[in-house]
């Protein structure tokens, strides 16, 4: 089993970690920490890479628990985040197979962050045809290094060492390759077949190393 923080729409890295086990445990207990993808996304524009963030609210300051992390709604970011999707990819291939559930949970309106992250996850999981079982945590664990805890390794703050295979992607052509965004991204461009290239990542930089030699 692996360990895994919550995600909001999680990357490419997240989803292919989550491909290679067969459990894997959501931390709800830590000490919420700022400006990670525990609420944020990050997609492809015409203008380059856009941080997604859902706003939330901490009921006891810096001290609260993931597990009460609410979501604020005082602004409309669903609005914000869903014509930023729309735009992004109303071109892609498989925009109009995902939009529907993608808007859906964009707009569920939640009051916890975990609870809107765990449904994103469990379609996520779904689409990609990955059969992980998923489960929030019961209590709080430190971290020990171990590479089944990536509670803290996957973080915009944290460089990822993966070299991720190429697909193709609405903006490519003019602006390039843009790796490790939203799982999203994945499915508008590949649609059915994002699951098995998931699958390919854990083995894709050693075996491009390999090649190089």
């Amino acid at each position: 089993m692996k360990l895994f923080s919550t995600a909001y729409f999680p990357n490419v890295a997240y989803m292919a970690q989550m491909a290679t086990c067969q459990a894997a445990a959501i931390e709800a207990w830590e000490t919420y920490p700022k400006q990670t993808y525990r609420n944020r996304a990050i997609i492809a524009t015409a203008n380059g890479t856009l941080p997604l963030t859902a706003n939330v609210e901490r009921p006891s300051g810096n001290h609260t628990i993931t597990k009460y992390i609410t979501i604020c709604y005082r602004e409309n970011w669903p609005m914000q985040h869903w014509r930023a999707i729309e735009s992004a990819y109303n071109a892609s291939p498989y925009f109009l197979y995902y939009s529907d559930d993608v808007k859906n949970l964009i707009f569920s309106h939640k009051h916890f962050l975990i609870d809107l992250n765990m449904d994103i996850l469990q379609w996520c999981l779904k689409k990609t045809n990955l059969k992980t079982a998923i489960d929030t945590t019961t209590d709080f664990a430190k971290p020990c290094g171990d590479e089944h805890d990536l509670r803290y390794a996957i973080s915009p703050k944290v460089p990822c060492q993966w070299q991720f295979e190429e697909y193709p992607q609405v903006f490519d052509t003019r602006l390039g390759f843009a790796p490790n965004l939203s799982v999203l991204d994945l499915l508008f461009n590949l649609g059915p077949e994002s699951g098995e290239y998931l699958k390919r990542q854990t083995h894709f930089k050693q075996l491009t190393l390999n090649t190089k030699r």
